[in-house]
């Protein structure tokens, strides 16, 4: 599997989006493949890792977030969920879980009925080792400034104000990925 042709078809124009995908994708696989080799006894599948990591944020199209050229209908949030679905309809479901399980530190179904999230009534946390070093690479890198890794701290007041649970999920990832 090639991430970049299932990219191609859902950016089949050369534009800023395609470019911040792309940009922010590769920066976040790069995070995984670092984690990967750091911990060789957590063995990464390095290949998941890398197709995972750049098609992770493929839905991010269909969502109005103006700010990084997004002109589609859902909330942001819904992002994940709706490339899952495309993933999953392109036959890798393994990806797919990828694609809907990492926006924040995952969406425990308590938290999408609590905050009355327009996504799915279901779990949509990171499980398998890979899709928790997928989620916790993204955390340290924006679509909005695509050239800066974020600091631990930053990302800890970023996940703050959603609560203590995500916050404590990143520290536990910080003390076994980094």
């Amino acid at each position: 599997m090639q991430p970049i042709d299932l990219i191609d078809k859902y950016y089949p124009e050369s534009n800023r989006l395609k470019d911040i995908l792309w940009q922010h994708s590769r920066s976040v696989a790069e995070k995984a493949l670092w984690i990967a080799d750091k911990h060789p006894e957590l063995k990464l599948d390095k290949n998941f890792l890398y197709e995972a990591a750049m098609l992770h944020d493929i839905g991010i199209f269909l969502t109005d977030a103006s700010g990084i050229e997004c002109y589609g209908s859902s909330p942001y949030i819904c992002h994940g969920y709706l490339g899952a679905e495309l993933v999953r309809k392109e036959g890798f479901m393994r990806h797919a879980l990828v694609c809907e399980r990492h926006t924040g530190t995952g969406l425990s179904l308590k938290d999408i009925e609590l905050q009355k999230l327009p996504v799915p009534h279901r779990e949509m946390m990171p499980v398998s080792l890979e899709e928790q070093v997928i989620c916790f690479a993204d955390k340290f890198f924006s679509k909005t400034h695509p050239d800066e890794e974020k600091s631990m701290e930053k990302i800890r007041k970023g996940l703050l104000r959603y609560g203590e649970e995500g916050v404590n999920r990143f520290d536990s990832w910080c003390r076994n990925f980094l």
